[in-house]
């Protein structure tokens, strides 16, 4: 019995040593001009075995592969007395270390040149960092908490910016891996904002040059957007440090996107020097912001824990992103961003992409959102057949995010979308209990009955059938038709290039061009006998036509001229627009809405 209590004793000892020992981080930037980092992490109080230190192979917020160890060279590893260790590769994304004595220093240099959400960039402009796409960590101890000091250039005056909690000088903090790969750093000399939202504090770090004044106004709508979001989910979370962080880079040599963390997001673009800044990418911060609800908190158990060594499939993305960027432009709305006007008619470009597109006969909004690891950001060579097999799960959440709030609208005891959220957040944000598509079926029959969320997930998740928007629109004053009523179309777009027709995509499938076999590779000379030399446009050709009619296609495949007979269709494009006929309750209706 001594000895048991004894071997209990000692294991809890080295749990409690284990638990305070610290994985320490340190980045400089000498060769910021060749786009070079030069990091090392030691650990200390290891266990007698290899260890196996790993680059991530995704990112928070992604779900597709982008094999960051491709960036990685002039790797050593180091015990406590200095003394080389053996290094050896069992796969692309791993480094083994043996023979060490506890303690294993282990440095490489970074090649980063891609500022956006998913990977890093350091140049004398600045050092960008997501932290998958930067630094290395081991297995079986991300546990540990995380100290990390950035060698800041000062020669350039640069500053850092990054939900990490702050200890001295340039020396942050995190918990555990999992928080210190979901924290993005911005180091440069940008410009700085917060203002308060009750006891806690919203940050801007702005990367672009910008007046003062431009500064202001920009800040004055990022603030704005907070603030309706806030309503719309009744309060902010309790975030972790009582700070959230908008790391906003716009520069020219960035790429235009962004990606939402915890407590701060990643927004970028590709901003001229000279340009404005304007509303530069204002809409993805509406959409980050959303997420700090809805993803974050409100999260997927799919998602749960995320994994950074494979892809992370999950089926709930036409909520976890389509219900959120149905709110990023109502959201813009709302703060007096886009007009009433503006937003409604824009309306009409998801609604389009949603309704007429081929792939809802194969997948689902669920079966959607297991493409990701596919789509997003993911790089192929082979040619794919995505424009019609594939709808974005942001655009379909989105056009459904629209349909669910106008149904709600339609039912007694003003129900809304809002409420929902609020009730999601309840149930499953602010306890942080990951959910199910099933969970949120279960979500709206306790808002809205039974009846109601087995029709609508049965119907529009569970199935593809669309939602009827003309009498859903009509009820808050809103017109919704055909864009082009009696206009011919080909049903896919065609370009013209030194007198040569080339389809912009792969035949659209059920499209007249589609049924008369004809492909992308194809070159279309003529349509109806004239020549697409003679024209800019195929509309100058087909205006003169009905939908019905008949036309010959020449074009030349491989060398051999063929010709086909199409039946032309109707142009099957819609338009949304304000009804200005619309009677009072309709009017109040859509105030209620929009407002």
């Amino acid at each position: 019995m001594r000895k048991i209590l004894f071997t209990l004793a000692l294991s809890l000892l080295t749990l409690s040593l284990q638990a305070q020992t610290t994985t320490k981080y340190e980045i400089s930037f000498e060769n910021a001009v060749h786009h070079e980092a030069e990091i090392s992490v030691t650990y200390t109080n290891l266990d007698n075995k290899v260890l196996e230190v790993r680059m991530s192979r995704t990112s928070p917020g992604r779900y597709a592969l982008h094999e960051f160890a491709k960036n990685v060279y002039g790797v050593k590893a180091t015990d406590s007395e200095g003394n080389e260790l053996e290094v050896t590769r069992p796969n692309p994304h791993q480094w083994n270390i043996s023979g060490h004595d506890g303690t294993v220093k282990f440095e490489y240099t970074l090649f980063a040149n891609r500022g956006d959400g998913t990977y890093s960039q350091v140049d004398e402009t600045h050092a960008h960092l997501n932290m998958p796409a930067t630094f290395a960590w081991a297995r079986d101890y991300g546990h540990r908490p995380i100290e990390i000091t950035f060698d800041v250039r000062n020669d350039l005056d640069w500053k850092v910016a990054t939900q990490l909690k702050p200890l001295k000088g340039n020396t942050y903090y995190a918990p555990d891996l999992y928080y210190f790969l979901d924290s993005p750093v911005e180091i440069a000399n940008f410009h700085e904002r917060s203002e308060r939202v009750g006891d806690q504090t919203i940050k801007l770090a702005l990367h672009t040059p910008a007046t003062e004044s431009e500064v202001d106004e920009y800040f004055g709508k990022v603030m704005a957007i907070v603030n309706e979001q806030v309503d719309v989910f009744g309060g902010l979370p309790e975030l972790d440090y009582g700070e959230y962080v908008f790391l906003s880079c716009y520069m020219p040599n960035a790429s235009g996107d962004g990606m939402e963390h915890r407590n701060s997001t990643i927004v970028t673009n590709s901003k001229p020097l000279d340009e404005p800044l304007g509303e530069t990418s204002i809409g993805t911060i509406s959409h980050e912001f959303v997420h700090t609800w809805n993803v974050e908190r409100i999260r997927p158990a799919s998602l749960e824990p995320f994994n950074f060594e494979e892809a992370n499939m999950s089926g709930e993305l036409w909520f976890a992103e389509g219900f959120t960027s149905y709110f990023d432009d109502l959201i813009l709305q709302r703060a007096g961003i886009l007009s009433e006007e503006e937003y409604i008619r824009g309306l009409a470009g998801g609604l389009n992409y949603v309704f007429n597109h081929p792939g809802r006969q194969f997948f689902n909004p669920v079966e959607m959102s297991y493409q990701a690891p596919f789509v997003d950001a993911a790089r192929s060579v082979d040619p794919v057949n995505r424009e019609n097999t594939f709808i974005s799960y942001y655009s379909y959440g989105s056009v459904l995010g629209v349909a669910l709030d106008l149904s709600l609208r339609n039912l007694e005891g003003n129900k809304n979308i809002d409420d929902f959220m609020k009730l999601m957040w309840k149930k499953f944000g602010e306890p942080e209990v990951p959910y199910t598509n099933r969970d949120i079926e279960a979500a709206l029959a306790e808002y809205a009955g039974q009846e109601f969320a087995t029709n609508f997930f049965d119907k529009y998740i569970f199935d593809s059938q669309m939602p009827d928007y003309k009498s859903l629109f009509a009820s808050v004053g809103v017109n919704f038709g055909k864009a082009n009523p009696g206009e011919a179309s080909l049903g896919t777009n065609i370009r013209i290039e030194n007198g040569v027709g080339e389809l912009r995509s792969n035949a659209i499938k059920g499209s007249p061009v589609y049924d008369a076999g004809i492909e992308s590779t194809d070159e279309i000379l003529s349509i109806a006998g004239t020549r697409l030399s003679s024209v800019n446009d195929v509309d100058e050709i087909l205006k003169k036509y009905a939908p019905g009619d008949e036309v010959e296609i020449t074009f030349l495949r491989w060398g051999e001229q063929k010709s086909a007979m199409v039946i032309l269709s109707e142009d099957a494009s819609f338009k949304t627009a304000i009804n200005e006929n619309a009677s009072r309750s309709q009017q109040n209706k859509r105030a209620a809405w929009l407002k």
